[in-house]
């Protein structure tokens, strides 16, 4: 999607560092396309979770459990 100027802006909804990779390869992207493209991480935060970081070299949106549950894919895509 990235390369189809699909977007400007991704949101992963996720802590798992291996996206990182993949936030590295959208900005190489933007810039051999000559645009702003960015890629932010939301994650959960609260009191019980310890786990305060987003992916790396990613904008991080901190948003409560609530809201973090209502965003996932819960489709079954056979993996």
């Amino acid at each position: 999607m990235a390369i189809k100027k699909e977007y400007d802006v991704a949101v992963v909804f996720s802590q798992d560092q291996d996206f990182s990779e993949v936030a590295d390869e959208v900005r190489l992207i933007g810039t051999e396309q000559k645009r702003w493209v960015q890629v932010a991480s939301a994650y959960p935060v609260s009191p019980t979770f310890r786990n305060g970081r987003g992916i790396n070299r990613t904008n991080w949106i901190k948003i409560d459990r609530t809201t973090y549950q209502a965003c996932l894919d819960t489709y079954n895509y056979g993996i």
